[in-house]
């Protein structure tokens, strides 16, 4: 008989003692850490722990451990989400156009690389829906013309909105959707929203980004995952990485390289937060991989 498996996140104000209270109270409770990590920022002054444990003691059970842990929390005052590890995460993929990262997280989950539930894919254009369909996963076509009013946008994030409900949607992700989420969208979003954004472009903003690098003669391309704000592609970043590049590559090979850094980029990000790997420090992130 296997026993129950939790992640434990947390952070609260750096305080003396905060290991030894949590580490102690998982003792007291018959749990066994299995691995566990923290973090002190002297900057924000806050501290951050994740510990994965398995409940070893039949006495204890899941309505007991989060009560008795509740009380602990707000001694401490703390900021904290209890989890099953075994849970698969439910994702929702949001995409336009460009396939490359949604046939790469689709592939991913297909392989069991990557342990979550797809139950939706969403986009306002109609080209992935045989993708979807050939991994069985229901497709949601939500059309937002070029120019549409105001009226017609936020008709059409109700519906996402609807969807993400309907379906108890643990992360949205956004595998090259190329719409800009409103305001209202965004904040429902905090938190549970992952983006992927060229970011060795900050200047090259615009159509043909990497035809722009190519002329500019740029060295290094990479790729940035962050959480979704109202503040675009300037949310607290998650992963990134980079690769070198040189004069003999053409705009297209230059594009074929930065497509293959968004999806490994993306595919990280997406699998520490379903981990429950990343927690948000203001403006930053603690990641612990």
């Amino acid at each position: 008989m296997t026993h129950p498996e939790y992640i434990l996140t947390l952070s609260c104000l750096d305080q003396r003692g905060i290991v030894h209270r949590v580490s102690g109270f998982l003792a007291e409770h018959g749990c066994n850490i299995i691995d566990s990590a923290q973090f002190g920022d002297a900057e924000s002054q806050l501290f951050f722990m994740r510990v994965h444990f398995s409940l070893d003691e039949p006495g204890v059970n899941d309505e007991q451990l989060r009560a008795d842990f509740a009380q602990l929390g707000e001694s401490m005052k703390l900021d904290w989400e209890l989890r099953d590890a075994r849970a698969k995460p439910r994702v929702m993929l949001m995409v336009s156009k460009i396939g490359h990262c949604l046939n790469d997280l689709l592939f991913r989950y297909k392989s069991g690389l990557l342990p979550v539930e797809i139950p939706a894919i969403v986009s306002n254009h109609m080209d992935f829906y045989q993708l979807a369909a050939s991994y069985n996963i229901p497709f949601h076509y939500l059309p937002l013309a070029a120019g549409a009013p105001e009226e017609a946008k936020l008709a059409q994030e109700a519906r996402i909105i609807e969807l993400m409900d309907n379906h108890k949607i643990d992360l949205v992700v956004l595998a090259r959707y190329m719409q800009i989420l409103s305001p209202q969208l965004c904040a429902r979003l905090k938190g549970k929203a992952i983006n992927i954004h060229h970011s060795f472009l900050p200047s090259f903003k615009g159509a043909k980004p990497y035809a722009q690098a190519h002329h500019r003669g740029v060295k290094l391309i990479g790729a940035t995952a962050h959480f979704v704000t109202s503040d675009l592609d300037e949310g607290p970043i998650i992963e990134q990485d980079v690769e070198r590049v040189d004069h003999s590559m053409d705009a297209d090979t230059l594009s074929a390289i930065g497509r293959d850094v968004e999806c490994v980029v993306l595919a990280r990000a997406v699998k520490w937060f379903t981990e429950h790997r990343v927690l948000q420090n203001g403006a930053k992130t603690v990641v612990f991989k």
